[in-house]
């Protein structure tokens, strides 16, 4: 989940998050698989499975686990699966995309739509909401990694775009052919980063107030519960005061 807040709303709903660890080392295993299969095994040849491990290896996955899911894509399992996007409209007529890796659309597209009927929202057809956002590389590093303005020098360096810096963490964003690089540089500076991934920024946010909010945040949790969907982006901008109600 992705939109914008002081919280940042995953950390405003960090036990929820503890609580599905074992799904988010499932769909971290299927992206692995999906990337090492798509390009080269190699993480330092393919910059998709460069990122995705990152992000495994921040997530406390497992090496084993990240072995297994390589080891899936020579025995050719990730041939079954589908990248899929939907697009559709929360509460409050926030924008909203939904990343997903499927073996199955129907199913998918079932508990997509599912998780928007039931919470207020409702899919629309492609190009319903992506031309409101920029794709982008993301590179994510807590707060502890150091001073808005040293990650900013940083960044700067390694030849990013842009930096959002909050009490709970730094956002580095470059574009998608940059990924890569500046994520290498900023590991040689900065260390290991939490996530490094392509992710959707929107051009324009829109505030929810408490009513919305709480019903956007049920969607978004019946979202993440699909096994199959991966990311859940959105241009929502949920306040301080807002997020300390909920």
């Amino acid at each position: 989940m992705a939109g914008h807040s002081k919280f940042k709303n995953i950390m405003h709903r960090k036990g929820a998050q503890d609580a599905k660890r074992s799904r988010m080392f499932s769909k971290l295993s299927r992206e692995i698989t999906v990337a090492a299969k798509l390009g080269a095994a190699d993480p330092d040849f393919n910059p998709r499975l460069r990122a995705v491990i990152t992000t495994a290896k921040a997530a406390s996955m497992p090496k084993d686990n990240i072995e297994r899911a390589l080891k899936k894509a020579e025995g050719g399992d990730a041939d079954n699966y589908e990248e899929i996007r939907y697009e559709g409209f929360g509460p409050g007529g926030v924008s909203i995309i939904v990343e997903a890796l499927t073996d199955n659309r129907n199913r998918t597209a079932t508990d997509v739509r599912t998780a928007f009927a039931k919470n207020g929202g409702n899919v629309g057809g492609s190009g319903a909401v992506s031309h409101g956002f920029s794709r982008l590389g993301l590179i994510a590093y807590p707060a502890s990694a150091g001073s808005s303005d040293a990650i900013f020098e940083a960044a700067l360096e390694a030849g990013a775009d842009d930096v959002e810096s909050t009490e709970e963490a730094h956002e580095i964003w470059t574009s998608v052919e940059q990924l890569h690089e500046v994520s290498r540089a900023l590991e040689a500076k900065l260390g290991a980063a939490e996530s490094a991934k392509l992710a959707w920024r929107p051009h324009d946010w829109v505030e929810v107030n408490a009513a919305d909010a709480a019903t956007l945040l049920k969607m978004i949790d019946a979202l993440e519960d699909s096994d199959d969907v991966q990311h859940v982006w959105g241009n929502y901008d949920i306040s301080d005061e807002v997020a300390a109600s909920l």
